[in-house]
C-alpha cells in the first residue's frame, strides 16, 4: 500500500498541471453540490416549518354523517337519489379513552383534545365572524408551539380568558386586559378578558381565530364536557400519512393528516427534492467523466514507465492501485476543497443574501460529499486502472 501510494503521489506530482485542473473541477462540483443540497433543505424546512407551525400534524375527528336509505325491492330499478347530509357540530365519543390510545402510539409525540366551531365576536358595535378554539394549554403547546407566538400579553387560557390574533385585535380595537364578548352558535354569550395576542403568520388565521379554555368553549358551543378533534403531532413529519391511516383503521375516527390537507405543499416538496437529486447526479456525473479522462490520458503518458514497473516486478494489483489511488486522491482534495467553498458560498448567503431563511450546513453534508466525490474518483479511475494494469511490460518498454 505505501508503495503504490508513493507512486501514485509522484505521478500526480509530475502532471502538476493536470492535477490541478482536476482537483479544481471535483472542487466546484462538490462546492456546487453542497451548496444546491443545503439550499434546498433549507427552503423546504422553512417552508414545513411556516406550514405546520400553525396546524396539527394529524387532525382526528368524528367519522362523517352518511346518509341511509332503505334497499330497493330484488327485481326493481332503484332510482332514488340520495342527498348527503348536513354535517353538524359533534363530539367524538369516549374522547378521553381515545386521547389515551392514541398518546400511546408509536411515533407519536404529542396529543392534545379541542373543541372548535363558529361563533361572532363584538366590542361595542363592531361585530366579526370567528372561530373559537377551546384547548388544555399545557396539552396544546406541545402540539403547536402557540406560546412562542404571542406578541403582546401573555399566554394565558382560561374560565375567563381568551387570546386573540393580531388582525381581530386590529379590526375590534381590541388590547391587552379589553372585555371581549363571544356569542357561541349554541347561542350562549360570555364576556372574556383579553390577555394575549397572538400572530401565527397567516392572515386568515390572525383574523378569525381566538384561543380560549375547553370548558367555557364547550358551553359556547353546547358540547359539554365534548371534544370536536384530537391534535397530534408526530415524531417524523413525512410518517404522518401512514399514523393516520393506522389511527382510521384502529379507532374508526376520521384521521387526516397534514399530507392530506396540504397536497399542493407536498407535490411541491417532492418536486424540489428530485431536481436537487438531478442536479446532484448530473454534476457528480460530469465529475466523474472529467476524473476518468484526466487519468485515461495519464496512462498514455506514463506508458513507458508502467512497463519498467511491470518489468521490475510489479503486479497488475499494484499497478491497478496506483490509479485507484490518484482517483481517491484528486476526489478527496477536491471535495474538501469544494465543501468548504460550499460552505463558504451558504454562509454568504445568509451573511448578505436576503434573509428571507436561513440556511444550515449540518456536518453530515460536508462529510456526504467528500465521501460520495472520493468513491467517485476511485469509480472513475476504474476503468484507466485496468487499463494500465494490463499493459504487456515489453510492449510498454517499447512505447515511445
Amino acid at each position: 500500500m505505501g508503495l503504490s501510494w508513493r507512486i501514485a503521489f509522484n505521478f500526480l506530482r509530475d502532471g502538476k498541471a493536470q492535477t490541478l485542473l482536476i482537483i479544481g473541477g471535483v472542487a466546484v462540483g462538490a462546492a456546487v453540490i453542497v451548496f444546491i443540497t443545503a439550499l434546498v433543505d433549507g427552503l423546504q424546512g422553512n417552508i414545513v416549518q411556516r406550514t405546520l407551525g400553525t396546524q396539527p400534524h394529524i387532525v382526528v375527528s368524528a367519522p362523517d354523517l352518511v346518509a341511509l336509505a332503505a334497499p330497493a325491492p330484488r327485481g326493481t330499478v332503484d332510482l332514488r337519489a340520495t342527498d348527503a347530509r348536513p354535517q353538524r357540530l359533534r363530539s367524538i365519543n369516549n374522547w378521553p379513552g381515545l386521547l389515551r390510545v392514541l398518546q400511546a402510539l408509536p411515533g407519536v409525540r404529542a396529543a392534545s383534545p379541542m373543541v372548535s366551531g363558529p361563533a361572532f365576536a363584538q366590542r361595542g358595535t363592531a361585530v366579526r365572524a370567528i372561530a373559537i378554539l377551546g384547548i388544555v394549554p399545557r396539552r396544546y403547546v406541545r402540539v403547536i408551539p402557540l406560546d412562542k407566538d404571542i406578541v403582546r400579553g401573555r399566554m394565558a387560557v382560561g374560565a375567563s380568558q381568551v387570546l386573540v390574533g393580531t388582525r381581530l385585535a386590529q379590526d375590534l380595537g381590541l388590547r391587552v386586559g379589553d372585555k371581549l364578548r363571544v356569542q357561541g352558535a349554541a347561542g350562549g354569550a360570555q364576556v372574556f378578558d383579553v390577555a394575549g395576542v397572538f400572530s401565527l403568520g397567516v392572515r386568515d388565521l390572525d383574523e378569525r381565530y381566538v384561543y380560549m379554555g375547553l370548558k367555557p368553549a364547550q358551553s359556547l358551543l353546547g358540547l359539554p364536557g365534548g371534544a370536536t378533534e384530537i391534535d397530534l403531532t408526530v415524531r417524523r413529519i413525512f410518517a404522518a400519512q401512514a399514523i393516520a391511516q393506522r389511527i382510521a383503521a384502529l379507532t374508526g375516527q376520521k384521521a387526516e393528516s397534514w399530507m392530506d390537507t396540504n397536497a399542493q405543499l407536498l407535490n411541491a416538496l417532492r418536486s424540489q427534492s428530485l431536481s436537487s437529486a438531478l442536479i446532484r447526479f448530473f454534476v457528480g456525473l460530469s465529475v466523474a467523466f472529467g476524473i476518468a479522462s484526466v487519468l485515461a490520458v495519464s496512462v498514455v503518458q506514463r506508458t513507458r514507465e508502467i512497463g519498467i514497473l511491470r518489468a521490475m516486478g510489479a503486479t497488475r494489483g499494484r499497478i491497478l492501485a496506483v490509479f485507484l489511488y490518484e482517483g481517491a486522491a484528486v476526489g478527496f482534495a477536491g471535495s474538501t476543497l469544494g465543501a468548504a467553498a460550499g460552505s463558504g458560498m451558504v454562509w454568504a448567503f445568509n451573511t448578505y443574501g436576503p434573509g428571507l431563511f436561513y440556511v444550515p450546513v449540518p456536518p453530515a453534508l460536508v462529510v456526504e460529499a467528500v465521501a460520495l466525490a472520493t468513491l467517485a474518483g476511485v469509480a472513475a479511475a476504474a476503468l484507466p486502472a485496468l487499463r494500465a494494469a494490463r499493459l504487456d511490460p515489453v510492449v510498454a518498454i517499447r512505447y515511445v
